[in-house]
């Protein structure tokens, strides 16, 4: 089977004839190899022409405004209205943010982007007066209309509207607010551009060749098994890194005030419970993570010196905390084959799960591999009328995307069932619930890749492969619990700094942030000057309070996966119930119904053994 890799080789003329491995422009990529985005739009003029009947509804508000509460036929007039420019809306955004993602630097792309930015911006402040006029219509009133069987598609959206009463201003305050929100995304934008299209991380010399240093790629280097080769990229990376380090702070300061700002208008106590109230998420969910995580340091801690005996350094330094314990273990993967191994371990959902998944992995559902300008990692974008699309930069010599795969995969599905389920004003579930059909589906991979090492180990010895996807699994629960855990701590640390009145200078982020860096990873790992830079480079950081529900999200889809594995129909229905529910319940009570109730520390305590357990065998074949 012919191996597909993200790079191209051309001969470069520096005098050598040395052969030197380049990123391809997007262009340069077979149309196989990307998605198609038509069953969003055939092309860009299919876009402009609905974008212009899109803007062109900026007036047809003001027929509405003041009739909401006359009666529940003229609340469902206007509901079924938007609900109609919704899906509208929805196209229109996915189309033009995909496109931009498959090249930041194109300007047609940014273009589209712009324009879809600015009518949107200027349809919200046109119907900036509904919310406060549905909160306004009396309660006895408002649950006759509840209770009205023409208004069944719109009672959980509504029920979620009124929730938020004691935060909605008036409708003069509500325009200012839509109107100034076209600016609100500018400093993620900026980090966007930044990172993955003017900084120029350069090549590096390794035994394979010269081989181009990016976002992308700085994965790859970081599992090389030469040192020298990991050293390298690490230092190259964040000399980049370095260079923009006060911009980088200046970016995030702003987006914290942003968060902070927009806290304070709407009566929030803090940034943090703004961000925590649309999935009626209590605050204690995040404080028990973060308790009952630090209070799970010592395997963690355990772990590194581990890795600081298997690979016989005198210090661990951060960019040995990646690569694979078990040296020797080669395995190439292609696209193809990664698609077989995925469904194979996904068949515990059934049929219907696994073809559907399979024929739009090797469909049109995904982008593959690495282009010049490309949004670096890993996406799923799904949407009520068009397909989950999946953004990857896909690399055959690394296992780890392979679980990449399977993650967004259980993000496309998710999304998949949410919109065949549900109408439109209900059926998009929430980011806390996302991250467990993603990591559930990787908790299937491992226990598959455990079970059959021998089959899949492609020459390897077969007991070095499993050493190694048990490697593979502790790191993954690493990455997801305890990493994801040590960014909520940062989160919430920077936004407190703000909101207390201390002006956040980099020199204040960095020392933050590596007082967590020794926290988390403890007295074995030596750190370089610059490794506190890593904290100015997580992108994740400019959605407030994001990546906690990564962490809570492996620990529910630890439980709902041994609860499949181990269990029978009922416990596989229960999950597809998860699947299938979208946004017609809150995420504590969508997981609750499923088997795990994320209200308590149980779950994460759980995942915590597990990865416990998991060093112990380790400790055990090293």
């Amino acid at each position: 089977m012919i191996t597909i890799t993200t790079i191209k080789e051309t001969v470069e003329p520096n005098g050598t004839g040395e052969t030197i491995k380049t990123i391809p422009a997007r262009a340069e990529i077979p149309s196989r190899h990307k998605w198609n985005l038509g069953s969003l739009y055939a092309d860009d003029n299919a876009w402009n022409a609905d974008l212009a009947v899109y803007a062109a509804n900026e007036g047809e508000f003001e027929q509405f405004r003041g009739t909401l509460g006359s009666s529940a036929g003229a609340l469902k007039a206007y509901l079924d209205f938007c609900s109609t420019l919704g899906m509208l809306e929805e196209r229109l955004a996915y189309y033009s943010d995909l496109r931009q993602t498959e090249d930041e630097g194109d300007d047609t792309a940014r273009t589209m982007a712009g324009k879809f930015i600015m009518a949107s911006s200027r349809l919200r402040a046109a119907s900036s007066w509904d919310t406060p006029e549905i909160q306004a219509i009396p309660d006895a009133t408002m649950q006759s209309f509840l209770a009205d069987p023409r208004m069944a598609d719109y009672v959980i959206y509504l029920q979620k509207i009124l929730r938020f009463k004691p935060h909605i201003l008036s409708d003069k305050e509500e325009r200012i607010l839509a109107v100034h929100s076209e600016g609100e995304n500018i400093a993620a934008e900026t980090f966007s551009v930044l990172t993955n299209v003017d900084m120029d991380f350069g090549v590096i010399d390794t035994p394979q060749g010269t081989l181009p240093l990016s976002q992308s790629t700085y994965s790859s280097f970081m599992e090389n098994s030469g040192r020298e080769v990991r050293s390298a990229a690490y230092r190259a990376f964040y000399r980049c890194f370095d260079a923009h380090k006060t911009t980088l702070a200046a970016l995030y300061s702003g987006q914290i005030k942003q968060d902070v700002i927009n806290a304070r208008i709407r009566g929030y106590t803090s940034a943090r419970a703004a961000a925590l109230f649309p999935d009626r998420v209590d605050e204690a969910v995040y404080d028990n993570l973060v308790k009952t995580v630090s209070a799970n340091l010592e395997p963690l801690h355990r772990y590194y010196a581990l890795r600081k005996r298997v690979l016989g350094v005198k210090d661990l330094r951060h960019y040995d905390v990646y690569v694979p314990l078990v040296s020797g273990v080669k395995r190439q993967t292609s696209w193809e084959e990664a698609v077989d191994i995925v469904s194979a371990a996904l068949a515990p959902l059934g049929g219907e799960y696994v073809s559907t998944l399979r024929g739009g992995l090797l469909g049109s559902w995904a982008d593959r591999y690495e282009n010049k300008g490309k949004r670096s990692g890993a996406f799923s974008a799904g949407s009520y009328s068009g397909d989950p699309y999946i953004l990857m930069n896909y690399k055959s010599d690394t296992i780890r995307d392979v679980f990449t795969l399977a993650h967004e995969g259980g993000h496309s599905m998710h999304s998949w069932y949410s919109a065949r389920n549900n109408p439109f004003m209900q059926y998009n579930y929430t980011i806390f619930e996302a991250e467990v059909a993603s990591t559930f589906n990787e908790e299937l991979l491992f226990y598959y890749l455990e079970q059959n090492a021998e089959k899949l180990s492609g020459g390897a010895s077969t007991a070095d492969l499993r050493r190694y996807i048990i490697n593979k699994r502790a790191d993954d629960f690493l990455a997801t619990l305890y990493r994801q855990t040590m960014f909520a701590e940062f989160e919430q640390r920077s936004h407190e700094l703000e909101e207390g009145g201390t002006p956040l200078t980099v020199d204040l982020l960095r020392a933050e942030y590596r007082k967590l860096l020794e926290k988390y990873f403890g007295s074995e790992v030596v750190f370089e000057e610059e490794s506190d830079l890593e904290g100015l480079r997580i992108p994740h950081f400019y959605r407030a309070f994001y990546v906690y529900k990564y962490a809570t999200g492996i620990s529910a889809s630890h439980v709902l996966a041994q609860r499949v594995i181990q269990g029978g129909k009922s416990e596989r229905e229960a999950y597809f119930g998860f699947l299938k529910s979208g946004g017609s319940r809150f995420p504590i009570d969508s997981l609750k119904a499923a088997g795990v109730d994320m209200s308590k520390s149980g779950a994460v305590e759980d995942a915590c053994r597990a990865f416990g357990g998991l060093v112990e065998q380790l400790e055990k074949l090293f």
